[in-house]
């Protein structure tokens, strides 16, 4: 790819992005991206030459929380970082922000970017990474990956093709630990020792899934199950949970948690401003990359970090305190329901696009039973409003009020009642983004 077009699509780039903020029509996180690369299929690759080193992560929960925790450290330690921190994370989304982060004349030390778990393998083929975080696997979106096997596969035809690629690995995910690269360096693997909750109402809610031993085919079994599969688990073939490099202690409070953790020779103790065991497993995996990239003051980092795009992000909408929190998948979903205030106004915004995923069978593995606990009227809205609906009046919910149009469902709960009590917002990720590309608060 000849530097002069390069150049002239990152001008380009600059001039959509602008007529993009005129308009409003876009929340500017992929069309930049697909415009460019359908202009020149190559730009990821010659982009990719602007960072000095790269950390892809990828998983079915927590990547845009954990990239964005790992991206904040290392600004924190002085260096520069080039992140997709609003979670557009396929080609055109990571092709978005190069296009508008990058210069020619300057190169960032570390690209910090997270990959849907479908779209690695392509990524792969245009960027060398040096690090590849896995978060997690959970059922997510049947009709785009399958089932867990299937993503599974995907990610591994992604790490087969970066030899050089150094894993991290979360080693309560009996599902992540089978990643295996083609070179010689061995998988890091991080995870909790022993996990304590303050407040047993706060205990991990994610559905539990029943898996097999990769060895032998039979059923697992735990010492100490945390969370969905993860946990400390064997099978009598010999299978275990491997030894971790980082390894912590975890305690969940109502809104933070405290991880405790020995690391050479030195004791740390971080405290996470993010709800649930979920985000504190983020956390850990953002800690133990940062410690591999030789970067240890992190406590002061994380306790001036902001909430990541749509994940425990609040905003002021009509002078109400909202919090919003993404749903997608049956696991993430039960575990952000146990954060959710019954006091506040609760808008669900369900919608079925291709980057919502077009399967909302997830909503009956979710555990909206939760819910039963709010007197208040919910809200549904979204292109999937009225299943929604159906799933809650089948939870056991009488107080329901559609209102597909996803605007006048804002308007509706952030006018509702004069109380002026909080809003909490639960929606699909095109959902998200609608409520991002909002102008004004």
């Amino acid at each position: 790819m000849k530097k002069i077009k390069f150049y002239l699509l990152l001008i380009l780039a600059r001039f959509l992005s602008v007529i993009i903020k005129i308009h409003g029509k876009s929340s500017g996180t992929s069309l930049i991206g697909m415009i460019t690369l359908k202009i020149e299929p190559n730009f990821l690759k010659e982009a990719s030459k602007y960072t000095k080193q790269t950390i892809t992560i990828t998983g079915t929960n927590g990547k845009t929380t954990t990239s964005g925790i790992l991206s904040h450290i290392i600004k924190n330690d002085k260096h520069t970082v080039l992140n997709n921190a609003k979670g557009a994370n396929m080609l055109s989304g990571i092709a978005n922000t190069f296009a508008l982060g990058i210069s020619p004349f300057k190169k960032y030390d570390f690209a910090v970017l997270e990959s849907d778990e479908a779209y690695l393998s392509k990524l792969y083929e245009n960027i060398e990474s040096d690090y590849l975080v896995v978060t997690n696997l959970f059922r997510d979106q049947l009709d785009r990956y399958g089932e867990l096997s299937t993503t599974a596969k995907k990610i591994q035809n992604a790490i087969d093709k970066n030899r050089n690629i150094q894993l991290i690995l979360n080693a309560d995910d009996p599902l992540v630990v089978n990643f295996r690269p083609l070179g010689n360096k061995k998988p890091i693997y991080y995870g909790f020792n022993k996990v304590e909750y303050n407040n047993k109402n706060i205990e991990s809610n994610a559905p539990m899934e029943n898996l097999n031993c990769p060895w032998c085919g039979g059923e697992l079994q735990y010492e100490s199950r945390f969370y969905a599969q993860q946990g400390h688990y064997y099978c009598s073939c010999g299978y275990r949970r491997p030894k971790c490099k980082y390894s912590a202690d975890v305690t969940i409070y109502n809104d933070y948690s405290i991880i405790k953790m020995n690391y050479n020779n030195t004791e740390y103790s971080f405290k996470i401003q993010l709800l649930g065991l979920y985000n504190a497993y983020n956390a850990l995996a953002a800690i133990a990359t940062a410690f591999e990239l030789g970067i240890t003051d992190i406590q002061k980092a994380i306790n001036s970090y902001q909430s990541a795009f749509g994940r425990s992000e609040i905003k002021n909408i009509n002078g109400r305190k909202a919090i919003i929190q993404l749903i997608k998948n049956p696991t993430g979903a039960s575990e952000v329901l146990k954060t959710v205030d019954f006091n506040s106004n609760i808008l669900i915004i369900i919608n079925d696009n291709y980057a919502d995923g077009r399967d909302v069978s997830w909503l009956w593995d979710t555990n909206f039973e939760i819910l039963q606990n709010t007197n208040k009227t919910i809200i549904t809205s979204g292109t999937r409003a009225y299943d929604m609906a159906v799933r809650l009046k089948y939870a056991g919910i009488n107080n329901i009020k559609v209102i597909q149009n996803i605007d006048e469902a804002i308007r509706y709960v952030s006018n509702n009642g004069a109380d002026k009590s909080n809003i909490t917002i639960l929606p699909t990720y095109t959902a998200l983004l609608h409520i991002n590309n909002k102008k004004g608060d």
